[in-house]
């Protein structure tokens, strides 16, 4: 194999998604420099987050990876039930793009090393054998979250009902109970296409190269051992799985927003004293819940920062949205009681420069899996559990139930979450034994962390394994 071989990533449009694929990009080139990164990206028409203006960023921060931006294909998002359905068709559509795209690439450069696809991305899994390219899967979350993928073809052939009727649990190899409505939101309609696509892909996932996890073996050991025993597709292949984690966007990565006053805001506050309260890129509340948010904030005395976004407005979410007009959204004089104690930035903040400053002591998330990884990793910050979309209920269960890194908050069956349950788990967090157990558990878990990527540590082993099967091929 000649020395200037690329690696082929291909992530699924969600900024999430795209930023977790980036960081692996950098991460192959830092450690294996002669290779070179090019990754395909989706060019779409709904919102999917600050996806352009991330783009950009890395494109003159990282020179060695290239962007190779494969054409638009119009989709119309009224036309979808949901951002699920309308990203799948949109990457079935892409397919022959990314084939033509792999085909040009091999004939300019010397050869494609690997191709590594997102999960939402297995229309193009066949490329690979066809192009005879080794190609891998690049899972975004955790390994007890894939344990579940993987598994559950074996659940969807012994039910016939869908998830959102089974009022039981389900059992996974090696994981605690989980509750069949906190299944990935698409799939708690059987009979619906997110459904039937996710079932498909979960199929597909085996019939791999290998499967790439952004997680560390010391953080999900028994997740770990059910998917390398072979017991989470019990009649097939198991591929290997290469735990290289845990992966996090740099701080500087995310401009723009008021970057500086949150920043100067938490220089003036005790150590560990904030709770930070931030929902990821597509999570959105309505203005009644945002009002319970700050009442329960209010009474519990903590001192936080809290990221609002609009509340959702006829609009749908594949549309961006505008700054939420904060005096009209919450409780009158709300923001003058709390001045002192508390600061409230509009749409954004620097969640990972936030999560690593040192006045910053509990995080209330929505379960996104980079968001877990950026509280752990940052300094170890405890979390509280507050999931809205994807496959964010199942992180909440592993979270609190397995890792034992963060306290559950209680919501009502239609998801609303009073204000008192806001104050008694902000309060918990921040100020009991059982808060700072689970404080114990997240930095003992952050330094498992720092363990895993140092030289000889478990991540930088398994990475090291990848590259050299590379090279073998």
């Amino acid at each position: 194999m000649s020395m200037a071989a690329t690696v082929v990533l291909y992530p699924s449009p969600g900024i999430g998604h795209l930023i977790s694929m980036v960081e692996l990009g950098k991460l192959i080139i830092t450690r294996h420099p002669s290779f070179s990164i090019t990754i395909l990206t989706t060019t779409t028409s709904f919102n999917t987050g600050s996806t352009a203006p991330y783009l950009r960023r890395v494109s003159s921060a990282t020179p060695s990876i290239t962007f190779h931006h494969l054409p638009l294909i119009p989709l119309d998002p009224a036309s979808f039930p949901s951002m699920e359905a309308i990203t799948f068709e949109l990457l079935r559509l892409n397919t022959p793009h990314v084939r033509r795209s792999l085909l040009s690439l091999s004939t300019t450069t010397t050869t494609i090393a690997a191709f590594i696809i997102d999960l939402f991305c297995t229309p193009a899994l066949p490329l690979g054998s066809e192009l005879n390219i080794p190609t891998y899967y690049f899972f975004t979350s955790g390994a007890g979250c894939l344990d579940c993928f993987l598994y559950l073809p074996t659940i969807h052939q012994n039910t016939n009902q869908s998830f959102k009727d089974l009022n039981m649990d389900l059992h996974f190899p090696n994981l605690p109970p989980i509750p069949a409505a906190d299944m990935p939101k698409p799939m708690l309609e059987r009979n619906s296409t997110e459904y039937e696509c996710l079932i498909d892909f979960f199929n597909h996932m085996p019939k791999s190269d290998g499967i790439i996890v952004n997680t560390f073996e010391a953080l999900e050991p028994r997740a770990v051992k059910a998917i390398s025993d072979r017991l989470c597709v019990p009649n097939g292949v198991t591929p290997p799985v290469f735990c290289i984690g845990p992966l996090i966007a740099s701080s500087e990565d995310r401009g723009g927003g008021d970057v500086e006053e949150c920043l100067t805001w938490l220089d003036t506050q005790p150590s560990r004293s904030v709770v930070f309260l931030c929902f990821g890129s597509l999570g959105l509340f309505t203005g009644e819940q945002l009002k319970e948010i700050a009442i329960g904030l209010e009474r519990s005395g903590q001192r936080f920062l809290w990221v609002v976004r609009a509340p959702p407005t006829l609009t749908p979410v594949l549309l961006a949205l505008p700054d939420p007009d904060l005096d009209s959204l919450l409780p009158d004089g709300f923001l003058d009681r709390t001045k002192e104690r508390g600061l409230v930035v509009q749409s954004w903040a620097p969640q990972v420069a936030v999560l690593q400053h040192d006045s910053v002591g509990g995080f209330v998330t929505h379960c996104g899996w980079n968001s877990v990884l950026e509280a752990m990793c940052g300094a170890g910050v405890p979390m509280v559990a507050w999931p809205l979309y994807a496959e964010q209920r199942l992180n909440r269960v592993l979270l609190v139930k397995e890792m034992k890194l963060a306290l559950w908050m209680n919501e009502s069956e239609s998801g609303f979450v009073t204000a008192e349950e806001v104050e008694k788990r902000v309060t918990e967090l921040m100020d009991s034994e059982e808060g700072k157990a689970v404080s114990d558990r997240v930095k003992a878990a952050c330094e498992g962390a720092r363990e895993a990527l140092s030289e000889g540590g478990s991540s930088r082993v398994a990475l090291a394994k990848l590259v050299e099967s590379w090279k073998q091929s």
